[in-house]
């Protein structure tokens, strides 16, 4: 009887690295994840030591792996699946000038807004795919090179961390074509580094990582190295994808009208088409996923962080006391949301905290509250913060369903999945039956998938909807879909009122910041 295969997904996060072992039926057999720190020492920064995020990658195969117990001979594949937008300098030989510059760093505001107004950046995203927003790499390279000179200068390779990693483990600086398509940098019909980009910036291919499919694949670790992440030197590694396409693909929203959801750290609405697709007004993201298979999207800067705000700045004694009474802070929290109708009577939270991508590709966005009256309590300020993050969401809606026509199903995933509260926020808000996957490593299960089709054995993607089950099912309730109706004209305008003073807060906050000594 033939021996039964596995399969190892991992992914690198903004906040952790995962890594799941499978079935290759999709069962979980084991899993590990390692934490890091975001670095924020100055106003707009949020960068990663890099070297933090290879060992836990290292780390988390090694214990995924030790405590499945299974013979490394038996596990068919890694594969990986790792954020968008990083930016790493490194020198000739290798070695780090820089941390990993990450998506959530703004630093390169003034620049994306150059590119936008002056530099003709809306002909580079409509070749490209990447809206000009400072988590662009290509904003990145361009700040880079204006504001730091000399580290430019010295720059052998612009790289992503994912990148960095397969290098430290097999020598070669190669870059899928999802990740690439995320740079601003990778032009969607010539699957090629856009040339009229690279001019821009004053660097050419060479200062990239090669390009390579979502299904290329390596092997031949060294001993050592095999050694201590437990497996076999042979087995094959998959570049796999970047970890938005990734969890669409982990719950099975790859067919026509299919959406995910997504409300980790940030957030992402996202289907899948057949061909590479623009938005002309420029509201969209477009990413690889296979040659076939293009996800086009919008994110969001605030999702599950606007939660842990409300929690740390709003509610510290709510929270301190579920705490003490050994339960969770969240579920507190929402309990205390649930006591409010559906609409927070008449309170809105604009959850710009972060400034805002999607819809509005916005750095300079700032949060707000607007409605606020006396009859408001401190439950209504939890029940709109996380009403906000649904409705900050659903504006991405009507620019997806501009580019491919109605939507029908929503699969949700990430934390905020494991809120009954804000699942069915979604279903009212959106109007729409709102399903919940069984597996909530939806990035880990995709990357183990794609791995299985591009070794050859799987020979569909679709493959996966055998492995995806459905936990949660939440239909729009009728009353709350017609206060959400009444509000939602409201929220919309708010953001485009405050356009200009929205700017001129961001200016005098960073001009009156004070930075972290430490």
């Amino acid at each position: 009887m033939q021996q039964p295969e596995y399969m190892l997904g991992v992914d690198i996060g903004t906040t952790s690295t995962k890594a799941v072992l499978f079935t290759t039926q999709g069962q979980i057999v084991a899993q590990h994840a390692v934490e890091y720190p975001l670095l924020c020492t100055t106003p707009g920064m949020a960068e990663q030591d890099p070297l933090q995020i290879y060992e836990a990658v290292l780390g988390t195969i090694r214990n995924a792996v030790g405590a499945s117990r299974v013979d490394p001979a038996r596990i068919a594949l890694v594969s990986f699946s790792a954020a968008m937008h990083s930016v790493i300098a490194v020198g000739d030989d290798g070695q780090l000038l820089s941390n990993s510059i990450t998506w959530a760093d703004n630093r390169a505001g003034a620049w994306a807004n150059r590119i936008r107004d002056e530099l003709d950046g809306h002909a580079i995203y409509l070749r490209t795919g990447t809206p000009i927003h400072p988590m662009s790499p290509l904003c990145k390279i361009m700040w880079l090179r204006h504001e730091q000179p000399e580290l430019f200068a010295r720059t052998a390779r612009f790289v992503g961390m994912k990148e960095y990693v397969l290098y430290r483990l097999f020598g070669a600086w190669l870059v899928d074509h999802s990740i690439a398509s995320a740079t601003g940098m990778f032009n969607l019909q010539q699957l090629d580094w856009d040339q009229g980009a690279l001019s821009m910036l004053g660097i050419g291919p060479a200062q990239l990582s090669a390009l390579v499919p979502t299904t290329h694949h390596l092997s031949g670790l060294a001993p050592a190295v095999a050694q201590q992440l437990g497996l076999a030197r042979a087995t094959p590694f998959v570049i796999g994808a970047n970890d938005g396409v990734l969890s669409n693909l982990g719950v099975n929203a790859i067919g026509p009208g299919q959406v995910a959801v997504t409300i980790g750290t940030s957030g992402a609405m996202r289907t899948v088409i057949d061909t590479p697709k623009t938005d002309p007004a420029g509201r969209t993201f477009c990413y690889a996923l296979t040659a076939k298979h293009w996800v086009v999207g919008g994110p969001t800067n605030n999702g599950g962080s606007i939660f842990r705000w409300v929690r740390d700045e709003l509610a510290t004694a709510e929270a301190g006391a579920a705490t003490q009474a050994g339960t969770d802070a969240y579920e507190a929290l929402t309990k205390i949301a649930e006591a409010v109708p559906a609409g927070a009577e008449g309170l809105l939270f604009h959850p710009y905290l972060a400034g805002e991508r999607a819809p509005l590709w916005n750095a300079d966005a700032r949060g707000s509250y607007i409605g606020l009256a006396m009859h408001h309590g401190k439950e209504h300020m939890i029940r709109a913060a996380l009403e906000g993050v649904i409705f900050s969401l659903y504006s991405i809606l009507p620019a997806v369903e501009d580019l491919i026509g109605p939507t029908t199903r929503m699969m949700a995933t990430g934390g905020f999945a494991r809120s009954a509260l804000w699942r069915q926020m979604m279903a009212d808000i959106f109007e729409r039956e709102v399903v919940v996957p069984e597996s909530v490593e939806s990035s880990c299960l995709g990357a183990a998938v794609l791995g299985l089709y591009a070794l050859g054995k799987i020979d569909t993607l679709e493959a996966i909807g055998g492995m995806v089950g459905a936990t949660h099912r939440h239909l729009p309730k009728p009353e709350n879909v017609a206060l959400y109706r009444r509000l939602w004209p409201i929220y919309a305008a708010i953001p485009k009122l405050l356009e200009q003073q929205y700017r001129q807060l961001s200016q005098f906050q960073r001009e009156t910041a004070i930075s972290d000594p430490g």
